[in-house]
Order: structure tokens, then sequence, then C-alpha cells
């Protein structure tokens, strides 16, 4: 039986490099006390936290840099919160790999929460649909893992980082443009998270299909 592998993530992001050299140089900076639970818990209450500035910025757009805060937040737990783990040898790998990403996806689901509150009247059934794709990206990498035992959450270069550094300047352009953007560009940004995760499940499906080949081609011999 092969070694569960969901600690020990495939790929590199752009930003991958300087995120090791940040925490190799700033893990010592975090309390005995804090643990690498207490971490990644710490996701519902960014999560809580966006839904909240989400509502809040309906009223008053200055509340968008609240969801920033927020997204900021989550990034350093998320980023510290495995390392802790492995360095205290903390021996919670499949909670923390179940937890983790199970919180991931709720973290996800209010970022798309907050922006619903905060769009004009009619666009209900956009925001569904970008809700349904949120969670697809999930499903992709997690029936992936399960069928390699490789978790990649890094694809060309783009990883949770960078995704986390794009909503922090929708929030910044929702905050200097107004919401009367939503019209034009919900749509966009629906119609590219359509397309990117067609492309990701055709990338997936190929990886599958070649190595069920490997594997009959294996088993039956010429």
């Amino acid at each position: 039986m092969a070694k569960f592998a969901g600690d020990q993530k495939v790929g590199m992001s752009i930003l991958g490099p300087l995120e090791l050299k940040f925490v190799e140089k700033t893990i010592h900076l975090v309390p005995s006390w804090l643990q690498t639970y207490h971490l990644t818990m710490m996701t519902l209450l960014w999560s809580a936290g966006v839904v909240v500035f989400g509502r809040l910025a309906r009223e008053n757009l200055a509340w968008t840099f609240g969801m920033s805060a927020m997204l900021v937040m989550q990034y350093i737990t998320d980023l510290f919160d495995g390392k802790i783990g492995k360095l205290r040898n903390t021996g919670l790998i499949k909670w923390g790999y179940f937890m983790d990403h199970f919180l991931d996806y709720i973290f996800s689901c209010s970022l798309v929460i907050a922006y619903y509150l905060m769009a004009p009247p009619g666009m209900t059934y956009y925001f569904l649909a970008l809700l349904v794709c949120s969670g697809a990206f999930l499903v992709n990498s997690f029936l992936s893992f399960a069928a390699t035992n490789n978790f990649r959450i890094a694809y060309y270069g783009i990883g949770p980082t960078e995704v986390r550094l794009g909503y922090i300047i929708i929030n910044t352009i929702i905050f200097i443009w107004k919401t009367g953007i939503y019209h034009f560009w919900v749509p966009v940004l629906l119609v590219a998270n359509v397309l990117a995760l067609c492309f990701m499940i055709w990338k997936t499906h190929r990886i599958l299909w070649d190595l069920d080949m490997q594997a009959k081609a294996a088993a039956n011999p010429s």
C-alpha cells in the first residue's frame, strides 16, 4: 500500500520559493502555545469575517479592505499550519489534510457569498454558478489525489497564494470602480472559471487514462 502523500504537495507556484524563504526565517516567531490545529481552525474565523465584511460592504465599499485583511490572515495561518506540525512532530497528517482542505472549501464559499452580498440585484444565478465552480476545482484536486496519490494545488505557476492575491486586487478594483462593474465582469469571470475547470478536468482525465493504459499493459505483457 502506497504511503499517504496528502502532506506532500506537487508543483510549485510562482511565489512558492519566496514563501519557503519567508517561513524559514519567521517560523521561530510562532509562540509555542500556538499549535498546528489552532492555525488550521482559525480559517473558520476568517471565513466568518469575510462574510461579515461582505455584508458591511453593501453599504460602504471601504469594508472590502476588511475582506482583504481576512485573505491575508487566512494566508498566514494556512502557510504556517503544516510547517508547524512538521517542525513540532504533531503527527496530525491525515487530520491536517482533511480539515485544512475542508476549511479551504468553506473559505472559498465564504468569498463567493461575500461578493454576492454586495452585488447589484439580478445576479443570483451567476453567483450560484460561481459557487458550484469553486467547489468543482477542489473536487477535481481531491479526486485526482485519490487516484494518483499526488496532491497538486498549483497549475502552471498559479496556486492558492496567487489566487488570494487576485482576490485582493479584485477587492481594490471594486472599491475604486464600485459594483457597477459586476454586470460585465462577473459573467466574464464565470466563463473564465468554466473554461479553466474544463481544461483542468481534461488534463486530469488524460493523466488518469494514461495511467490506466500503462497498468493494463503491465498486467498483460505481449
